[in-house]
């Protein structure tokens, strides 16, 4: 008689009893393992869960890493910054899902803008840039909203440590610094102090890391950096170095880095970010000679409980896929990848390549929801409606248009979303990539549409989620491996 071959529960969830009798009845019946093969391809077409665990908890719990053997490398703790886990959350409440959301827009205009046909055919700004003042406007910065992630650095010699934004789409790192000229936003932390590191310098306005700055200029032959993220949220001050500690085996010297005097935006309290672009000032391209231009990083499952962020070698490479790695550039700071598919439930769309290859498509960690072109995005709504037409619909969410109450469900069946890059590497998506629970009675489609079909896709962090999402800049490749935290 035929074996009885059962589908793995550790990613789809248990078995339920019907199908486990209708499996047994089937092997009674003389159905050979094809049959059986069948059945389970139509199992890993779905996800059945637990309601509960697709919410997230009051109480943080620990890092749990997948990933086997040791990681040797310089290892962060990855935190949620809106969580329990954060350090930052005991000073302020957490924002509203709806706030989320629009600052999360606020983030893709600012990356939109950037890679517009406008934006690449302007120059680096050098020259009027300055502290003063006059130059800067007078109220309050609109939100940044980047990035939902947070991990905890040191600078200066002695170390102070500072909780600071985790962002792949910015280049320049830069913290809060005393002294503040006319208004620094509240933070977490104490401001940094430039004069109580001594290892701190100011770096020449003929440095070439002060020339590759998209904004800069010059006080007193001190090179001033500004980057400007969206409307009206900004930092300004000096491009400096220092010592940067990642963990007490990894310090960095003469680390190059803003130390912000004049800062606007709303970030969370945050001390600032740390740059994981592609450019000259970045952090991966100053310790090149050092990572190898190597790092990765998990995005755990919820806001309560923790991911990773490691440079080097060294980092995990169970069941990581890889796809080509490309360039832009007119926006060399992005990460750009091949999207070429999208599918539900094991059955491809229809999706004309055209689609996907009129602006491209990068992966970004400081954006929440991942943007689709128009026509890509109607697509897999109208697949996931159909396959969740057994589920109550509730009222959309900010830009969130397809939403379900799920509210009274003990376990919830939901379709597989598997996004498809060049190479043949496919990232089929953790559930809590595939929804964006705001509560039981609303849980919805984390994804959203362009507003323009010239806009660059955007793999945002929700779908990155579970994921060992690897860069290696030496080799041009970006790999994905599921279940790593």
């Amino acid at each position: 008689m035929a074996s009885l071959l059962l589908p793995a529960t550790c990613s789809y969830g248990y078995l339920p009893l019907p199908l486990l009798l209708l499996l047994l009845l089937l092997l009674a019946l003389g159905f050979t393992n094809e049959h059986f093969h069948v059945a389970r391809a139509e199992l890993e077409r779905r996800h059945t869960v637990d309601v509960r665990s697709l919410l997230p908890n009051d109480v943080c719990s620990s890092i749990q890493d997948h990933n086997k053997g040791p990681i040797t490398e310089p290892k962060l703790k990855l935190i949620h910054r809106h969580g329990p886990c954060s350090p930052l959350m005991h000073r302020q409440s957490a924002p509203s899902h709806n706030q989320i959301l629009a600052e999360d827009q606020s983030r893709v205009n600012w990356l939109h803008r950037r890679t517009s046909a406008a934006a690449r055919h302007s120059n680096k700004r050098r020259g009027p840039l300055t502290l003063d003042a006059s130059m800067i406007p007078a109220h309050t910065g609109d939100s940044l909203g980047t990035g939902n992630y947070i991990v905890t650095v040191g600078f200066g010699t002695p170390k102070k440590d500072f909780s600071v934004i985790f962002d792949t789409g910015s280049d320049v790192t830069w913290i809060q610094c005393q002294p503040c000229v006319s208004y620094c936003y509240p933070q977490q932390d104490p401001l940094f102090d430039p004069a109580q590191s001594s290892t701190y310098a100011n770096i020449s306005c003929t440095s070439p890391y002060c020339s590759a700055l998209d904004v800069s200029g010059c006080s007193a032959s001190n090179c001033l950096y500004g980057v400007q993220y969206g409307d009206n949220s900004y930092t300004v001050g000096f491009f400096a170095q220092d010592t940067l500690t990642l963990t007490p085996a990894d310090v960095i010297p003469k680390f190059k880095f803003g130390c912000g005097e004049k800062n606007r935006g709303l970030f969370g309290q945050a001390a600032g970010l740390l740059g994981l672009g592609r450019e000259l000032v970045s952090l991966v391209s100053q310790t090149y000679q050092r990572y190898g231009g190597k790092f990765a990083y998990c995005l755990p499952s919820t806001s309560s409980s923790n991911g990773y962020l490691t440079f080097g070698e060294d980092y995990p490479t169970a069941n990581v896929k890889f796809t080509p790695m490309l360039s832009n550039p007119s926006t060399p700071t992005f990460y750009y990848l091949n999207l070429v598919g999208i599918s539900v439930a094991g059955q491809q769309l229809l999706i004309l390549p055209s689609v996907f290859s009129t602006a491209g498509t990068i992966i970004d960690s400081g954006t929440v929801i991942s943007r689709l072109p128009p026509d890509a995005y109607s697509a897999l709504r109208s697949a996931f409606r159909k396959q969740m037409s057994a589920y109550k619909p509730a009222p959309a969410l900010s830009i969130l248009d397809t939403c379900y109450d799920l509210s009274g469900q003990s376990k919830v069946i939901i379709p597989t979303v598997a996004l498809q890059f060049a190479g043949g590497t496919e990232m089929n998506l953790d559930v809590s990539g595939i929804l964006y629970v705001a509560s039981a009675s609303q849980s919805c489609l984390a994804f959203a549409a362009n507003g323009d079909p010239s806009d660059i896709a955007i793999i945002g962090n929700v779908q990155q989620r579970r994921f060992n999402v690897v860069y290696d800049v030496s080799k041009n490749v970006i790999g994905f491996g599921p279940g790593a935290c």
